[in-house]
């Protein structure tokens, strides 16, 4: 038996990346039988309605009047309305602001029901043939240089697969970072996923980077880059521990929170040096 929506229900409804038929039922009954449907975007979503013949309010939710909207809509649930939240295309609350309306939904104790559907991460990932035992979505990187590269920096080591998302007019422009921050590693940049144009690109981040220097970059990209290669860490710790003296290296690898004693034992063990000569070394020293 189908159930029903219940009154004063969040919905969470995915609609498709660019393919109607991957619309699910239960989305579909679900936006027909919602008070209202909260659309990023409701030029685009009332087109969506009109192909599956519902006919409900929109309420137009995005990031430049969450502030205002998101409390409203709490509201109105809060006062037994069902409402469905839908993002232009794809999961809700995954890179749009439908992530502060679960928030507030949660903290006003309203119930919360996501349905499952379209995702452009996990469609690209799992066609990527990259790795997909563990991995970590971090969409769309941020916007200031200055941050991007912080970000970028601390991704560098990450030893799992990586999901980007990224707009056409900005695509080369990060794969060009991404090659600079991770060296020539394994990716796939995936654009128009299920729609008629749908490509995937695959090889190094460099032979990726060349494509899209000679053929103009269209559609949304989702991107996926291999995690830092097994040894290649352990290779860069022992190259920059071998640029320092015998203090020193100890004195860096406390500063990243490991105890003297662990510390020493590494320094000694990646020198190949005796231990006691490296203790004497920092025993000497005025190392804390």
């Amino acid at each position: 038996m189908i159930s029903v929506t219940k009154p004063g229900t969040l919905y969470l409804c995915p609609t498709p990346l660019g393919n109607l038929e991957d619309m699910t039922f239960r989305a579909v009954r679900v936006l027909k039988e919602a008070a209202a449907i909260a659309a990023e975007d409701t030029r685009h979503t009332i087109k969506l309605l009109n192909h599956f013949d519902i006919h409900v309010p929109l309420i137009s939710y995005h990031e430049h009047n969450k502030d205002e909207r998101g409390p409203e809509i709490i509201d109105r649930l809060l006062n037994g309305d069902t409402i469905a939240l839908v993002s232009d295309a794809g999961m809700p609350g995954i890179s749009d602001p439908g992530v502060d309306l679960v928030r507030l939904a949660v903290a006003s104790g309203v119930q919360v029901v996501p349905l499952p559907g379209p995702n452009a991460a996990l469609t690209a990932l799992i066609a990527s043939g990259l790795d997909t035992t563990m991995f970590t979505f971090v969409g769309f990187l941020p916007k200031t240089n200055k941050h991007r590269r912080e970000m970028l920096a601390k991704l560098a080591k990450h030893p799992y697969t990586m999901v980007f998302y990224e707009s056409p007019h900005r695509v080369r422009a990060t794969l060009g970072e991404l090659t600079e921050a991770f060296g020539d590693r394994q990716a796939v940049a995936a654009r128009e996923l299920t729609k008629k144009f749908e490509e995937f690109i695959r090889g190094s981040l460099d032979s990726v980077n060349r494509h899209f220097s000679e053929n103009q970059p269209r559609g949304e990209f989702t991107l996926i880059v291999a995690g830092c290669p097994v040894g290649q860490e352990l290779a860069e710790e022992q190259d920059k521990l071998a640029g320092l003296t015998l203090v020193q290296a100890v004195g860096e690898l406390m500063s990243r929170g490991i105890n003297k004693k662990d510390a020493i034992r590494e320094v000694a063990s990646q020198k190949g040096l005796p231990k006691r000569q490296v203790y004497q070394a920092v025993l000497e020293s005025d190392l804390v």
